[in-house]
């Protein structure tokens, strides 16, 4: 004859109990880890500010040194309290400020132009030589003929074909600079896939495309971020570039001016600007770069 056990109320009781036991528990870990990304994150961003200062620091300090130390004429040479004058102390600096910002607006939307066709470009070349071997070996010498061809030289065959002042002319001179080292980056991401995933994927009757959307493109964030980070001054060369060839905007279509009308302070102030902007989004990408991958479980200062 079967025995039947018949669970009692405080069989019930005890079982309900280890059930919000395990609730409780698995709450304080999911805080805890929330936590530690929290602190983790404060830690990155905290880092990247750091060293953004540093960055800003050692670049003033060297600055002040060659105007100091080189013997050239104050006339022409200006250091950073010379800039800091003429933009926010000087009596006209309201009017010196109302003609460089201007300039200094319009090269990072020519900057933000190069910046974003190109790594479109890049991550779209590296995905589809992820897929094709051929495809690869027919566009990669393309792609390291433009970049061993000096830019300079081939630009006014891109400005004869774009037109000259277009905004298609910024854009291609600015792809060029950002292209290479952008995708050399993505590749290396994508090429750093784990093989227990890749097969994984595999057993479970994924393809390709399935492999690189759910392991490959995941894993190559940390080469795409750096990518990025590359880009971002290269873009700003690529806008000083075709601003100085084709369009004469921004302050790459002014420096010369300024050079050859002797306003050297004008001069300096916008060199000065661009590059300070450069650093700060430099540094705005690394911090967007370790919020990103603090939350998706990764380790941003791995690199």
């Amino acid at each position: 004859m079967a025995s039947h056990t018949v669970a009692g109320p405080e069989t019930a009781s005890a079982a309900t109990v280890v059930a919000d036991a395990g609730v409780v528990a698995d709450a304080a870990a999911v805080a805890r880890l929330r936590a530690e990304r929290r602190r983790a994150l404060r830690k990155t961003v905290l880092r990247s500010l750091g060293n953004a200062g540093i960055t800003i620091v050692v670049l003033l300090l060297l600055w002040q040194a060659v105007v100091s130390l080189t013997g050239i004429s104050p006339y022409i040479a200006k250091g950073p309290l010379d800039v800091w004058e003429f933009l926010f102390t000087s009596p006209n600096a309201e009017a010196n400020r109302a003609q460089l910002f201007p300039l200094v607006g319009q090269t990072l939307v020519d900057s933000s132009l190069g910046f974003v066709v190109g790594m479109i470009v890049a991550i779209v070349l590296a995905v589809a030589f992820s897929l094709s071997k051929p495809v690869e070996a027919g566009v990669m010498p393309l792609v390291l003929l433009l970049r061993t061809i000096p830019l300079v030289s081939i630009a006014p065959v891109i400005i004869l074909m774009t037109g000259r002042g277009t905004t298609a002319s910024v854009a291609v001179i600015g792809t060029i600079v950002v292209l290479f080292p952008a995708l050399a980056n993505v590749l290396f991401g994508l090429s750093r896939a784990s093989r227990q995933s890749l097969d994984v994927v595999h057993v479970f009757g994924g393809g390709r495309l399935t492999a690189l959307r759910k392991v490959n493109l995941p894993g190559a964030l940390p080469s795409i971020f750096a990518a990025a980070r590359v880009s971002v001054p290269g873009a700003v060369t690529g806008a000083l570039l075709a601003e100085w060839l084709s369009t004469g905007a921004g302050i790459g279509g002014s420096i010369l001016k300024f050079n050859a009308q002797a306003q050297f302070a004008q001069l300096w102030s916008s060199i000065a600007l661009i590059t300070l902007i450069t650093l700060l989004l430099y540094n705005l990408v690394q911090i967007v770069e370790n919020i990103v991958l603090t939350r998706m479980g990764m380790t941003p200062g791995a690199r």
